[in-house]
């Protein structure tokens, strides 16, 4: 089992479509959001991905080919400021 932290930006549409849920799914991953802004028709959230390190990379480039700009991340809890 891995675990990465990642950012997903989104504009436009992608803002209101279910692109998390949908990676959960698809590639039988747990998503857990981290903090998150949206603002109209722009956004971006940061979440950690739980699952076997071929489907996070496999859903990643997933997630990359709907348009939405993907940011690996490094460091600690995004909440308690490690």
């Amino acid at each position: 089992m891995s675990r990465k932290r990642v950012e997903f930006s989104f504009e436009g549409e992608k803002v209101t479509d279910p692109v998390i849920y949908q990676l959960g799914r698809k590639y039988d991953l747990v998503t857990n959001i981290r903090r998150a802004h949206i603002e109209g028709e722009i956004g971006w959230v940061v979440l950690e991905l739980d699952g076997a390190s071929s489907e996070i990379e496999a859903g990643l480039n997933w997630v990359r080919s709907l348009g939405v700009n993907v940011r690996l991340l490094e460091g600690g809890d995004i909440i308690e400021g490690d």
